[in-house]
């Protein structure tokens, strides 16, 4: 297992549930479970655990396949990831399982997936690609290193903000092109093509452990579906309160690390504004990192702070 020695700093308030029930699945690859209405209308995935340490998405799919929820349009695909570094997941040491040899959120380009390069994310993107090969739209259930306000990830494209307006949850909405060290799943073939209607999304339900990121899982999973007309409007009626308005961002640069040495000017954890350009985000050796303009967010500024990681992105918000 490659090690990622980061300490924790924060309760495990979540309990990962026992995904050994969905191992077997049905559509010839283990722990992916499609449903098809018969019905008119889009094919839609769920996905979770392309980190071995969030559960939350582990905990939505759980209970939809407990509630043996089923599409009234189109087809449903519930799709566990990486299950190899979920299963080593140590509620002792849980940010030692974020992946097993690499993370599974960068092999998505083309070329690696047809490469010759091994690991055993490489193995298991490769074993579910085929389910993703006529997905029009894809919500990836994610969570965050620090407590910070949730996020979607909406990509480059107008077509995936839409859709994250009609979901409606979480409040902040973020459209970005990715990270230099691989293209993540979201980002995977006609998802990503400006030419396509394929759509995909990213939630950041909030810190790994926090309770209320499984809640959020849950409830975005739900609105996702009933957006997309997979389900009807009336699975809606257990969320009582109507969600606050959404504010979107687009992502102006991403900091990919340079050197050796990359050091945060002060404990960010992301949603902060920043009110000046100018302002000193850090150092990526001996070279200081600031805001390119006024008003800018800070969008998942990492604990992974290696050449070639992303160490926060810097996001405009939208006029």
């Amino acid at each position: 297992m490659a090690e990622i020695n980061i300490p924790n700093e924060y309760p495990v308030e979540l309990t990962p549930p026992d995904l050994s029930p969905y191992k077997e699945g049905n559509t010839g690859i283990p722990y992916v479970w499609r449903y098809d209405s018969g019905m008119p209308g889009p094919k839609v995935m769920l996905s979770a655990v392309v980190h071995g340490n969030e559960p939350c998405g582990a905990i939505a799919l759980d209970k939809l396949l407990q509630e043996a929820i089923r599409p009234v349009a189109g087809s449903l695909t519930l799709a566990f990831m990486n299950i190899a570094a979920y299963e080593a997941f140590d509620p002792i040491d849980p940010n030692a399982t974020r992946w097993i040899d690499e993370d599974f959120n960068r092999v998505w380009d083309i070329e690696t997936l047809e490469g010759e390069r091994d690991s055993v994310e490489l193995r298991r993107a490769r074993e579910v690609r085929p389910a993703l090969a006529e997905i029009d739209c894809l919500l990836d259930i994610h969570s965050m290193q620090h407590l910070a306000p949730p996020l979607m990830m909406s990509g480059r494209h107008v077509r995936a903000k839409t859709l994250a307006a009609a979901v409606g949850v979480p409040e902040r909405v973020v459209g970005d092109a990715g990270h230099a060290a691989g293209r993540r799943m979201r980002d995977y073939g006609r998802f990503d093509d400006p030419r396509e209607k394929n759509t995909a999304l990213l939630i950041e339900c909030g810190q790994h452990w926090e309770a209320s990121a499984g809640d959020l899982a849950e409830e975005a999973a739900i609105r996702f579906l009933v957006a997309t007309g997979v389900l009807s409007a009336d699975a809606l009626e257990r969320y009582t309160n109507l969600p606050p308005p959404q504010s979107a961002f687009t992502v102006v640069e991403a900091v990919t690390i340079q050197n050796e040495a990359f050091v945060f000017a002060r404990d960010f954890s992301g949603g902060e504004i920043i009110a000046e350009k100018g302002t000193l985000l850090g150092h990526d050796g001996e070279n200081p990192v600031i805001t390119p303009e006024d008003d800018l967010m800070l969008v998942m500024p990492s604990k992974r702070l290696w050449r070639g990681q992303t160490a926060v992105r810097l996001a405009r918000r939208d006029t």
